[in-house]
């Protein structure tokens, strides 16, 4: 056997479905996005850092001047003398 002999099983590989290249497939006209609405609009959606409505992660944490990352809820440990 040799590497030019090998081929996927069948079934293995399913073509991509192209949508919104008319009626005939199922995914034609809407392709997929529905009727109405901010989803269906070309462009439409909300950007990744949009949270709801909800105050951002950005504007909760605190802003500290010459810091790449601040954790308020960081625990710093003091060291104990256990030897006197």
């Amino acid at each position: 056997m040799k590497l030019h002999d090998l081929h996927p099983a069948e079934g293995a590989k399913k073509s991509r479905n192209r949508v919104g290249r008319g009626i005939s497939h199922g995914q034609g006209k809407t392709a997929g996005r529905g009727m109405k609405g901010q989803n269906s609009r070309s462009g439409g959606g909300v950007p990744a850092y949009f949270e709801g409505g909800a105050l951002p992660l950005v504007r909760k944490l605190p802003f500290v001047r010459g810091y790449k990352f601040f954790n308020p809820y960081r625990v710093e440990f003091l060291p104990v003398n256990v030897d006197d």
